[in-house]
């Protein structure tokens, strides 16, 4: 594996040459996004796509999303493109929203999973837009990590999760929000929001309310661990990321709410006297709290627990979030208690990932 760094103010054009000859050539390619980084491949190469499939250990059943540098390079992909994505990607592209279309009859099968619509975006970020341009193909970029494991937000968590499965890493640096994309459904009458993510419901209905077309929440989950997916088209996700357990590290992860902290102690003690010793010290326990440590009264946390306070604003949040997680990973924590987020405006997209995680 080669990792490349790459300045996200003026990226090297030699770099980028390589990376999309690459690309154009059936390669994988990490890049970073702003929301995390993927692992390209040319999205209408199908033999390129497997190959991301085959990385990552992602079942077939599991859509991509293609990255393109223009709203013409997504239209082009397109069969139909509604007036609802037109709207969405005039007011937020590039950005970290994706739009399911109609796809074209040219957009392998593979990168639908068979599904009559594709998943198109513009990606907020330099390098990825440069490397888009230079390879003149969309690029079909899931987050460059192994299935189901915590998305990687700098370079080095790609090469950690992924090591040798690619060939080549643009290190732009650590991604500016942290958490995948809002994904919503075009392709009928009202726009439906199959993940959530930074980029929330308000701000959707407020760019659509002038044409009259609804916005609702539509989060569907599929069991991680299925090989295929049983008949009837209510159980195909229209979308990545669907998978009921994902993002998620190699630890157990608890949420708790403040009400909870008594009971969180003493499932704490329970948890670490079930815990094998061997004569070796305690294992490794993390706790991310947004407003204080999960003490209760007389009765602190155990010292070998590691707290880490958290960001108590969901965008400054979920920049920090996989960061947190990978250092967790990389402690060989056997536990992470994490504080559940508010259920208020702007915590959608946090909910979601921390709820996979923890399942």
């Amino acid at each position: 594996m080669s990792d490349v760094p790459v300045d996200t103010t003026h990226p090297d054009a030699a770099v980028i040459a390589n990376a999309a000859a690459r690309l154009q050539a059936g390669e994988l390619v990490a890049f970073p996004t702003e929301t995390v980084y993927g692992l390209g491949a040319n999205a209408l190469d199908p033999a390129a796509v497997q190959r991301i499939y085959a990385a990552k250990g992602r079942p077939a059943w599991n859509p991509v999303i293609a990255h393109v540098p223009s709203i013409d390079a997504a239209r082009a992909l397109a069969r139909e493109w509604p007036a609802s994505a037109q709207r969405l990607a005039e007011a937020f592209w590039p950005g970290p929203l994706t739009l399911v279309v109609p796809k074209a009859a040219h957009v392998p099968d593979v990168a639908t999973a068979g599904l009559d619509a594709v998943a198109v975006r513009v990606p907020a970020h330099p390098v990825a837009l440069a490397l888009l341009r230079a390879a003149a193909v969309p690029i079909a970029a899931p987050s460059a990590n192994r299935f189901t494991q915590i998305s990687p937000t700098t370079a080095w968590h790609v090469v950690q999760s992924l090591g040798d499965r690619v060939p080549l890493v643009l290190d732009g640096g650590p991604c500016s929000v942290g958490i995948e994309s809002t994904v919503v459904d075009c392709t009928g009458p009202e726009v439906i929001i199959l993940r959530p993510g930074m980029l929330g419901r308000e701000s959707l209905e407020h760019v659509l309310a002038p044409l009259g077309i609804p916005v609702r929440h539509a989060v569907r989950r599929i069991a991680h661990d299925l090989t295929a997916l049983p008949d009837g088209l209510d159980a195909i996700p229209r979308s990545p990321g669907m998978a009921d357990r994902h993002y998620a590290p190699r630890a157990d992860v608890w949420l708790f709410d403040t009400a909870q902290r008594a009971e969180i102690v003493d499932a704490l003690e329970r948890w670490h006297a079930e815990r094998p010793r061997d004569g070796q010290e305690a294992v490794p326990v993390y706790a991310l709290v947004r407003t204080g440590p999960p003490d209760s009264g007389d009765r602190p946390l155990p010292g070998h627990v590691r707290q880490r306070l958290m960001p108590d604003d969901p965008a400054a949040y979920a920049r920090t979030l996989y960061g947190a997680l990978h250092d967790a990973d990389q402690a060989n924590a056997g536990l992470i208690l994490i504080e559940a987020p508010p259920d208020a405006p702007g915590w959608d997209g946090v909910r979601d990932r921390l709820t996979r995680a923890a399942r």
